[in-house]
């Protein structure tokens, strides 16, 4: 037994467990009784061989189940706005002691946030012509908030933390006046029977005691099972008793045993894992098991936890695994940064182009994860230092390109002039592909002042709109082909009505993909008549929906369906439509970042490991765009938002 419990005893533990066997050895060899001794002896080894260590840190508890590294990739992700509002919940909650780690992790991050702001608008303040000394960075009402936020919450920890240790300090009280009535049970001369029911009270008031200071919880453990011991010897509880509490302990046993093998079940390994300290607290509160037993049901408690701790071993090495390729990543990006900084730059586009690589990079970085913490600070230093010394280059060479900016200004201007000739013409084909390639060449134009290129902008952006809005009217007041659309669309409705489908799923799904795209393929019609238009074609389609089979994808779709169709609270339709609108978009922006950086990686030393990892987001990605985008279309639907 005691090779089995080497690897879970901690060493508090290890003290209570010697000294327990060693009085247990004193007190068996002033034993009379031979039977007696043996059976005492034994049952005496086996409760002190099975205490188990689960000695819990209240200082480090959290009510979430994710571990460190996992809490850091989550804030790693978070804007500075979205930090402030956890700071927030967390300076608000009733469990405030118990969010330590989160509060530390969320401030880091914002640090970090607040410190890229600063750099960033400490650039733009020096790209404007500003000097480095007169830059100023005053804090904005997120930063203000964020840390009176903070500071709330560390006054409301500090006095949760002082009402613990009053409570702890009471429980120590509550132990030793217990332990005085066993002492004092120890000399009662009431019956057998009466002994024994208040012994079993007395052990289920020391179970419910809550937590004590640590520094206390050695010598009441081993005072207190001293005293069970003795207890033992003094009433002699008679062998049928004794197998009676035994039966009762082994059954407590087997269904900690099940409670654990079902944690291997448990999707969340830091849950399992949290649970799993809980039982191992709760067997050693319980005591022995008949001797027979002893080993059996020891062995099936070990190996469940075994499992455990090898599943939360591998999914550490997993967490670590993506941890180093996030620096391999990181390194590879760094890399691609020197090269930039090194290269001849002979003119203002061939610097923009490297500041929107630049740019891309540091979005790509932002994307990319944690890295390992001893790494964290050296790995950014490095990216940061290239991204400072890009800029400054860029900023000394823009000084002496000056001359440039009034023959970009005069560039500007010309394209104004012809912009707001064009703004007057109807040939609108023509037109539309002129002012669209002045668009194009406005953007070719090199840099310009902000003080004159707003103004510029707003000039040309005026020309843009004024014939655009002129196109739009024009197309708007054409509706001589609604009467026509109308009746192709009605025509169209009592062809879905009478259509007959068989028995293949995929024809059928094929001939519904027809009909509504011939649906989208007719355009306007008149107002009026749209949405019963609409109307009668949903219900003709949806009509003919449950002759399909409906797969994994297409029932997860159809139960989103449902929960939509459901909600009669059209702001939370309108709050959930942008929600998924906005993940759509960023879902597709750092698909595009990924598709075009890719390269970055390709002369890295772990160049396939790389590139493998960042193909599984893009895949990710990609299938994600398509499940939100299905979402969303669900929604327009529910919503009768469809235009034709």
């Amino acid at each position: 037994m005691d090779n089995q419990n080497q690897n879970t005893v901690n060493p508090v533990e290890e003290n209570v467990v010697n000294s327990t066997e060693q009085e247990t050895k004193d007190v068996v060899e002033n034993a009379t009784e031979v039977t007696k001794e043996a059976e005492v002896e034994a049952s005496r080894k086996s409760y002190s061989e099975e205490i188990l260590s689960v000695e819990h840190d209240e200082e480090s508890e959290d009510e979430t189940h994710e571990s460190v590294e996992e809490l850091t990739v989550h804030y790693s992700k978070m804007t500075r706005q979205e930090l402030m509002e956890e700071i927030k919940t967390l300076a608000n909650s009733e469990n405030i002691q118990q969010m330590k780690l989160r509060s530390s992790l969320i401030r880091n991050s914002f640090k970090l946030l607040t410190a890229e702001a600063i750099n960033l608008a400490k650039e733009k303040f020096l790209a404007d012509g500003g000097v480095e000394e007169d830059f100023k960075f005053e804090d904005d009402v997120i930063g203000v908030e964020f840390n009176k936020y903070y500071s709330l919450y560390r006054e409301k920890r500090q006095q949760y933390l002082e009402q613990q240790e009053k409570i702890k300090q009471e429980n120590v009280a509550k132990k030793n006046a217990i332990l005085e009535e066993l002492r004092n049970l120890l000399n009662a001369e009431e019956s057998l029977k009466e002994i024994y029911d208040k012994f079993n009270l007395i052990q289920d008031r020391w179970k419910e005691v809550g937590q004590i200071p640590r520094s206390e919880v050695n010598g009441l453990w081993q005072n207190y099972h001293f005293l069970i011991e003795k207890f033992y010897d003094k009433v002699k509880i008679n062998r049928e008793l004794r197998d009676l509490d035994l039966k009762k302990n082994l059954d407590a046993k087997i269904e900690l045993c099940e409670r654990v093998e079902g944690l291997i079940l448990e999707p969340s390994i830091n849950k399992s894992f949290k649970a799993l300290q809980e039982i191992h607290q709760q067997w050693k509160e319980i005591g022995n098991v008949p001797m027979d037993k002893n080993e059996e049901i020891w062995e099936r408690f070990k190996t469940a936890s075994d499992k455990i701790n090898k599943l939360r071993q591998d999914y550490y090495e997993s967490l670590k695994d993506e941890l180093e390729n996030n620096l391999l990543a990181k390194i590879a990006i760094c890399e691609k940064a020197e090269e930039v900084c090194k290269r001849s730059h002979q003119s203002s586009k061939e610097w923009n182009d490297s500041t929107n690589e630049m740019n891309d990079m540091l979005k790509l970085w932002k994307t990319i994860g944690s890295v390992p913490q001893k790494d964290n600070e050296a790995i950014w230093t490095r990216f940061k230092t290239n991204l400072d010394n890009f800029f400054t280059a860029k900023k000394e060479i823009f000084n002496e390109l000056k001359a440039d900016q009034d023959n970009n200004y005069n560039k500007k201007v010309e394209l104004c002039v012809k912009a707001e000739a064009i703004s007057e013409r109807m040939d609108w084909k023509n037109a539309t592909q002129e002012l669209l390639q002045l668009q194009k060449d406005w953007k070719e134009i090199g840099y310009v002042p902000k003080k004159l290129s707003d103004k510029l902008w707003a000039r040309f952006r005026s020309a843009c709109d004024k014939f655009f809005e002129n196109k739009s009217t024009f197309y708007v007041a054409n509706r001589a082909k609604e009467t026509e659309n109308l009746a192709k669309k009605e025509e169209l409705i009592i062809k879905v009505k009478e259509f007959q489908f068989g028995d293949n799923k995929e024809e059928n799904l094929n001939a519904i993909k027809d009909f509504q795209r011939q649906w989208s393929e007719i355009e306007y019609v008149p107002l009026s008549e749209k949405e019963r238009l609409q109307k009668e074609f949903r219900s003709a389609i949806n009509a003919h929906f449950e002759k399909l089979q409906i797969d994994v994808r297409e029932f997860q779709l159809n139960t989103y369906k449902d929960r939509i169709s459901h909600s009669n609270d059209d702001r939370t339709i309108s709050k959930e439509r942008r929600f998924i609108q906005e993940k759509i978009q960023k879902l597709k922006e750092d698909l595009h970042l990924w598709e075009n950086n890719l390269g970055f990686l390709a002369h890295s030393k772990q160049a396939e490991l790389l590139k493998s990892e960042f193909e599984k987001k893009m895949e990710n990605a990609r299938k994600e765009i398509a499940l939100n985008e299905a979402k969303l279309k669900m929604i327009d639907n529910s919503n009768n938002t469809e235009t034709k």
